[in-house]
């Protein structure tokens, strides 16, 4: 049995899966974290406290899961840790994706349990520019060159899916998504979009969709989008057609109904209600059958717990 098959039977039979809510954003604020400004919190687990802080938010999030019966997905802190940026790094000599692959792996395997519901593993990594700036986007070949030493560093790790996230541009998506493909692995592919339903370069959500899967043998699992409030979605994708609806299987929402570069810059955390901002997830989570469900920037443990429990409602027979 490989390792990629659970995942794809949850996602294929399952009403909900919980994924987390922030991490990247509750660390880099952390008073004390020894924070790497060119991989971000992937150089935490090298760090005694930093990595006991890491573990801590992860199980604080596996616990909301573990209360409301939820499968979880626990994502390996990598979206920032391509070649070129751990080159720059005090890490560039550590197989920076590995360790955080298994550092993740070892924490789920220690809070699961057989009679709880399955946590899996996912291998993230981000643009290879600003996830705001379409602009910085790659062309197809030259992401492909990018993403490849990453791709394969997550890949050997095996873990139960890689997630390509925050992505603003269609072209970089296509030469990840061709990398991804030729892993075996399930994989998923997430974009910023905008309130007009599109993703940050204009690229209407379903060409981005329909171009990947008719360029690739063995397509993604699913789109996800991240990194906005629900109401963008629920805005931008008000009349947006079934088929498209149907490949939209993931949503990780920002706290605040801001454009994403005004929260990446913001000095302080841009919050709202967690009961609040829970309530538009769910509306998210409905409108488009959604099977995954977390939170992004501004989110924490609280809004998390709101999530489980408005989406948790809206799937009878978890």
């Amino acid at each position: 049995m490989s390792a990629a098959q659970p995942f794809e039977r949850a996602i294929a039979e399952l009403k909900l899966v919980l994924a987390e809510a922030s991490l990247y954003e509750r660390l880099r604020r952390h008073d004390g974290v020894v924070w790497d400004p060119h991989i971000s919190h992937a150089g935490l687990i090298y760090d005694d406290t930093g990595a006991e802080l890491l573990a801590d938010i992860h199980r604080q999030y596996i616990a909301v899961a573990r209360a409301h019966g939820l499968p979880m997905l626990v994502g390996a802190a990598t979206w920032r840790a391509n070649a070129e940026r751990i080159a720059r790094s005090r890490f560039h000599d550590r197989p920076v994706n590995a360790d955080n692959v298994a550092f993740v792996r070892s924490l789920t395997e220690q809070e699961s349990s057989t009679d709880a519901p399955p946590l899996f593993v996912s291998g993230l990594l981000g643009p290879g520019g600003d996830a705001y700036r379409p602009e910085q986007g790659l062309d197809a070949a030259a992401a492909e060159r990018f993403h490849a030493p990453q791709v394969a560093a997550l890949a050997e790790a095996r873990p139960d899916v890689l997630l390509a996230a925050t992505l603003p541009a269609l072209v970089e998506a296509r030469g990840i998504a061709r990398l991804l493909d030729a892993t075996g692995l399930p994989y998923i592919l997430s974009f910023v979009v905008s309130d007009r339903g599109s993703l940050l370069d204009g690229t209407a959500l379903a060409r981005a969709f329909d171009t990947i899967d008719s360029e690739r043998s063995r397509p993604p699992l699913g789109y996800s989008i991240n990194c906005v409030h629900p109401a963008v979605v629920l805005r931008g994708l008000s009349e947006v057609d079934a088929a498209t609806a149907r490949r939209l299987i993931g949503f990780r929402g920002n706290t605040a109904d801001k454009p994403p570069s005004a929260l990446d810059g913001a000095a302080v955390l841009i919050g709202e209600d967690p009961a609040v901002f829970a309530e538009t997830v769910a509306q998210v989570y409905e409108r488009f059958g959604l099977r995954i469900v977390g939170g992004c920037c501004g989110t924490d443990t609280a809004h998390l717990e709101h999530m489980a429990r408005a989406c948790s409602q809206l799937a009878p027979n978890l």
